[in-house]
């Protein structure tokens, strides 16, 4: 039971097992802070949701435009492909496709040979080098095979045909960056041999050979190989390794100061 003291309280007898929870000293009331964008003042949540809604327009139209970059071919990408792949490229790039083509049946290997100038001024030719053989004897056996070796090469190529017509001709810009691209490739592998010389020229050439059918395969497959010339390309003091650049600077400056 309950007594009453002389205050005229109530104060709880021996045996009431009942507790009196204390309220919280902030309380629930309307006073309370606000958490999150709500606790902002007005201009800052104006600021803050326009902020949002710019991110997450941004967000939809890169999703699909990368889901266009990677489906089919269809009426979209056919009407809109260059403002896709101006989207995608370079930042974005993708090598993969939403539904998987079918698998290569070919095998594509790139080789250079090179106009070297000599001590004595001569210039000749070397023969062919496989650049794609030198890569994969780098990743065959190896446990941790470089991402370069693996894909520089392959990727660069790939560049290099997307961006060019039939006879050769860059197109526009990504065009001619193509052909620093590949050509600066090109010469740090060249860089690793000892060709007698300096390099002046360099010339590629694929060699696509089909891949033979299967053994219980009745498919007739011609694996003789494929051969395309490329141009000539002139070799610029950009396309040479940093340590030539470097000697050539310095060669260039001691001229200079012999003048």
């Amino acid at each position: 039971m309950d007594s009453y003291d002389d205050a005229g309280g109530i104060t709880p007898g021996p045996g009431d097992s009942s507790e009196r929870v204390a309220e919280p000293a902030g309380g629930t009331g309307a006073g309370a802070p606000r958490a999150g964008i709500a606790g902002l003042s007005l201009p800052y949540q104006v600021v803050a949701a326009v902020a949002l809604a710019v991110v997450g327009v941004f967000a939809c139209v890169h999703l699909a435009m990368v889901f266009l970059h990677v489906a089919p071919s269809n009426t979209l990408t056919k009407q809109h492909g260059e403002a896709v792949d101006d989207w995608v490229y370079p930042e974005f790039e993708q090598n993969w496709k939403l539904f998987a083509p079918n698998p290569l049946q070919q095998n594509m290997s790139l080789q250079v040979r090179a106009e070297v100038v000599g001590a004595d001024s001569r210039r000749r030719t070397s023969g062919w080098i496989d650049l794609t053989a030198y890569d994969l004897e780098g990743i065959r056996g190896n446990l941790v095979p470089s991402h370069s070796r693996q894909n520089e090469l392959r990727r660069a190529w790939d560049f290099y045909l997307n961006s060019h017509t039939d006879d050769h001709r860059p197109n526009g810009m990504r065009g001619r960056l193509s052909e620093e691209y590949i050509r600066r490739i090109v010469m740090r592998r060249l860089d690793e041999r000892a060709l007698g010389g300096t390099v002046d020229k360099i010339q590629l050439r694929t060699v696509t050979r089909p891949v033979p059918a299967a053994v219980w395969s009745d498919e007739k497959i011609d694996t003789r190989p494929v051969t395309r010339g490329y141009p000539w390309w002139t070799v610029t003091a950009g396309d040479r390794p940093a340590a030539d650049t470097t000697s050539l600077a310095q060669a260039g400056a001691r001229t200079e100061t012999a003048r």
